[in-house]
């Protein structure tokens, strides 16, 4: 088997290989480097490469699977880490120049938990400025590109991360969602990416402190569904430093992955009572909807009107934020942040405190909305994104027959206009490859559900995975 074969496949049959002694830990990091050196000068999927830390690490998973202690869950595989989580003794540049010497001496806890999963960090994985836009480019260090095509982008934040696991540098790893940041790349790379339910990954450590944030979330991408259900029971559980953990004990994500979708209440949107979508997504997201029916669920089209439009509330809330945590930053060194970042910093010193409160209250109402809609329904499907990826800096004028006209601080949201409603609301979402566009790029359908059913999320996917196979289609940059 060539490094291409080994790693496009996935990270639980990578886990197995070694248990059945086909393979070791070393010589499936020793190829995930290769195909890193190789690939990513197209890419620049990597800010910083671990080698030397990856291969120690690889070694150990050799020697405690030798001494006959039970593999972890990752045990041995090779995963990237983006890099806005923090990692004890590797460089954590969170996408800022402030930042692009800075070592931590701390892990937070997603990657606490990777290593205890048994998984080897290959290194972190590019994004904008503290995650702050849906393209991957920031200021000291070369733009992500996308592996179906070079001059488009891999989405973002997490476009670093779609981009290592889309092209086969390694089959797993982990982004974070504040707004979309782990679904949009997912689905513009045509791998899966899952935004769990608030609150079920904790957010402990990071420059940002955020410990406590009402919208963001770490989460799983991968090119296989079963992945990310391992890696989502590895990161999810109750941590004490993180006010907004769950206490509540996460279910089994693997017990009804299998269970399927006969028999489901499933509503589809492509508007969400305020979005345009292109033709291109509307028509692969009619076809999605066809298989579910297909596959046995009741599918009809869900009358779901978000008034006001979830992104105007959810901007109160992520610009304030951004004051919060980055805002000291602005003031001592505004020529060392990106353009984007200030802006957003500059309209958050305009939210009042009323401003605020009204927008949490809006929020509170949208989730009172998707419980109601939840009683009805088991599942809702949209599409991730109302335009395929575009080329760099250049969002689409148009979306359908409407003028693209959603921009604040340089962000296109009028072609992205349907993932932050969920990171508000907080139910779990996710991205699953659903066909191509007319350009030849990945479309991605978005899967929601109620809060704290992300196992009926991910059952849904791998349903939808047997239905129309992804996992062996290959882009250009692989």
């Amino acid at each position: 088997m060539n490094d291409r074969e080994l790693m496009f496949l996935p990270a639980h049959e990578q886990r197995r290989m070694q248990i059945d002694r086909k393979i070791s830990s070393v010589e499936l990091v020793e190829a995930s480097l290769r195909r890193v050196r190789e690939l990513d000068p197209r890419l620049n999927a990597f800010i910083t490469l671990d080698e030397d830390g990856a291969l120690a690490a690889a070694r150990e998973a050799d020697a405690r699977l030798a001494a006959g202690t039970d593999p972890a869950p990752l045990h041995g595989v090779p995963v990237s880490v983006k890099d806005l989580e923090v990692t004890a003794g590797l460089k954590t540049t969170l996408g800022c120049e402030l930042f692009k010497d800075w070592v931590p001496d701390f892990d937070s806890t997603v990657v606490e938990r990777v290593r205890r999963s048994g998984a080897v960090i290959l290194g972190k994985t590019n994004t904008p400025e503290f995650g702050n836009r849906e393209e991957t480019y920031t200021s000291f260090f070369k733009a992500c590109n996308n592996p179906w095509d070079v001059s488009r982008i891999p989405g973002g934040s997490s476009g670093g991360a779609a981009a290592s696991v889309a092209s086969g540098m390694c089959s797993i790893a982990t982004g974070t969602d504040g707004g979309g940041s782990v679904r949009l790349p997912a689905g513009f790379c045509g791998i899966f990416g899952h935004k769990p339910t608030q609150g079920r990954i904790p957010r402990y450590g990071g420059r940002g402190n955020p410990a406590y944030n009402t919208t963001s979330t770490s989460g799983p991408m991968t090119r296989d569904v079963r992945d990310s259900a391992i890696l989502l029971q590895a990161l999810s559980g109750f941590d004490r430093r993180d006010p907004g953990s769950l206490q509540s004990t996460p279910p089994d994500y693997l017990s009804s992955l299998e269970h399927g979708v006969k028999g489901l209440r499933v509503g589809v949107s492509n508007s969400l009572g305020f979005a345009a979508v292109s033709d291109d997504v509307r028509v692969s997201i009619e076809e999605a909807a066809k298989a579910f029916e297909e596959l046995g669920a009741t599918v009809q089209d869900a009358e779901l009107v978000m008034a006001p439009p979830p992104r105007e509330y959810w901007w109160t809330v992520w610009t304030a934020n951004q004051v919060a945590m980055y805002g000291e930053l602005a003031d001592k060194n505004p020529g060392r942040l990106m353009d984007y970042t200030l802006e957003m910093i500059q309209h958050g010193r305009t939210v009042t405190g009323a401003g605020y409160s009204k927008a949490l209250r809006q929020a509170e109402a949208m989730r009172v909305q998707m419980r109601q809609f939840f009683s009805q329904y088991d599942l809702l499907l949209t599409p991730t994104f109302a335009a395929t990826a575009w080329p760099h800096r250049t969002p689409p004028q148009r979306i359908g027959s409407k003028v693209n006209d959603g921009d604040f601080a340089g962000i296109s949201y009028g072609a992205i206009p349907y993932t932050m409603a969920f990171n508000i609301s907080w139910n779990p979402a996710a991205s699953v490859p659903c066909g191509f566009g007319d350009n030849g790029m990945p479309v991605g359908l978005q899967v929601v559900a109620d809060i704290d059913n992300d196992a009926l999320v991910l059952q849904a996917a791998r349903a939808f995975e047997q239905a129309r196979p992804w996992k062996d289609l290959r882009p250009a940059v692989s």
